[in-house]
């Protein structure tokens, strides 16, 4: 047997960060005693037993993995020399180029998981740089199949656009049912009873198309063809625009994430 693996979080003090060290624990990924996470304030009180600093090249230093989960906005100033060590980076436009120069490493990969993975639900799309070795690509497999699932692609182009796709995660279906919240209360229903069913019916969804794992255009033409009240709404939704709202919404996304890496 190896050596145990040693993971540092940079940023494991946040909602991300956080939950990527939950699953890797839960999945035995990583020790706690071999699991170093930064944090900025105050301490958090979770995983007691692992490494927690505020000097982020000290995590760097005592860590063969080095996971960047950190604002965008906040990377330009992370000054870490990662020593030609592995780097995970989590963050939305920040290119394989700049991540490799600034951190004085080749091993360099692009991730983009979600906050599902607090459930171990996310989909996470990756890439590595050619210098990144197959032990490395069997690492970041680990990492992201205990947070959900995962996917190796090939340009960062396909990163760039599934940041919006897959990396909003929960935002869009909850953007969705917030709006048939106030929907429903707007027609009388009360408030907390208009949460559980809306809820419901995305909790279902979500479990219904895992179980059954098919296209999700299959489950549309079901009910179209079916021409009942479902069909109705879903008409009428499609009329006032909701494909073409979704499609700009993409787009936004991809943009925002090609201009985040021009500006680091």
């Amino acid at each position: 047997m190896g050596d145990p693996l040693k993971i540092g979080i940079i940023g494991g003090g946040g909602w991300l960060g956080g939950a990527i060290a939950r699953a890797m624990l839960n999945a035995i990924v990583v020790e706690p005693r071999t699991l170093s996470l930064s944090y900025r304030r105050e301490r958090p009180t979770c995983f007691p037993d692992a490494f927690w600093t505020t000097d982020n090249q000290t995590l760097a230093d005592r860590s063969d993995v080095i996971v960047l989960s950190v604002r965008p906005a906040d990377w330009p100033s992370l000054a870490v020399d990662a020593q030609g060590k592995l780097v995970i980076s989590v963050m939305a436009g920040i290119t394989l180029t700049a991540l490799s120069d600034h951190h004085k490493t080749d091993r360099v990969v692009r991730a983009l998981p979600n906050a599902a993975a607090e459930v171990s639900k996310s989909y996470t799309p990756w890439i590595a740089t050619n210098e990144t070795q197959e032990k490395d690509r069997a690492i970041v497999r680990a990492i992201f199949n205990a947070c959900g699932a995962q996917d190796e692609v090939q340009s960062e182009r396909d990163i760039d656009y599934l940041t919006g796709l897959t990396g909003s995660g929960p935002a869009f279906p909850a953007l969705l049912a917030a709006a048939m919240m106030k929907d429903a209360v707007a027609h009388g229903l009360p408030s907390e009873v208009a949460q559980r069913a809306v809820n419901a019916v995305l909790i279902g969804a979500g479990r219904l198309l895992e179980a059954r794992d098919e296209n999700p255009r299959v489950t549309v033409e079901t009910f179209l063809r079916y021409a009942g009240t479902t069909a109705a709404a879903m008409d009428a939704m499609r009329s006032a625009g909701f494909d073409s709202a979704v499609a700009a919404g993409l787009e936004a996304a991809f943009k925002k994430s090609v201009e985040m890496g021009t500006l680091s």
